[in-house]
């Protein structure tokens, strides 16, 4: 029988606000391919992933420069029109999201997020503040999915893991969080959050 669920987290990108490094990018490379290369070989997954464990953007600038001194003012681009990346929020989740506080659940937040971004995410989508806590990647140097930071966050929050519910819109994640012991549900919209979070006992 599943736990009822006392406490319910949140990711932020993709789930709460929109999250799109090409929306930028196509400016500055206009070039669909050579934009696409770009993300493929310079500014890659992988190479963003460390600045939501914690690394500067001034190292990874130079990092990256170092090995493409062609590309310099592309790299720098990533962080410089890195608010264009984020251009709305997702109004049906940051819906659901409130209503569940205003009917007294706890709430709290845990998302890959470099510190400074996340500040000014914060800044730019003041709902952000609301839930009692965040758990940021960059803050505590761990990310998503390893088991380390659903511990940390449940541990910094005095969470009972198999009562808590995780939200996340990467598979990975979703499983990661299962591994500590939680439970969780990949996000694919506000509408499909609805009916998992009603079919698990949470009236929203």
């Amino acid at each position: 029988m599943t736990t009822e669920i006392r406490h319910i987290v949140f990711d932020i990108g993709k789930v709460l606000i929109h999250y799109d490094p090409n929306i930028p990018f196509s400016h500055v490379i206009p070039d669909e391919e050579k934009r696409a290369w770009f993300f493929a070989n310079v500014c890659t997954q992988d190479w963003n992933i460390e600045q939501d464990r914690g690394r500067g953007w001034d190292e990874a600038e130079a990092l990256l420069i170092a090995d493409h001194p062609d590309h310099a003012e592309e790299i720098r681009a990533f962080r410089k029109y890195w608010r264009e990346m984020v251009p709305h929020a997702y109004e049906d989740t940051v819906a659901i999201m409130e209503g569940l506080m205003t009917d007294g659940h706890d709430v709290t937040m845990l998302t890959n997020f470099a510190s400074d971004t996340f500040r000014e995410a914060q800044a730019i989508f003041p709902f952000l503040t609301k839930p009692r806590g965040v758990t940021v990647s960059g803050d505590v140097k761990l990310i998503k999915p390893d088991v380390a930071i659903y511990e940390t966050h449940a541990r910094s929050f005095d969470l009972d893991p198999a009562a808590t519910i995780f939200i996340d819109d990467s598979v990975p994640n979703v499983e990661g969080a299962k591994a500590a012991g939680w439970q969780a549900v990949h996000f694919t919209g506000a509408g499909k959050l609805r009916e998992d979070l009603v079919a698990r006992g949470v009236r929203v």
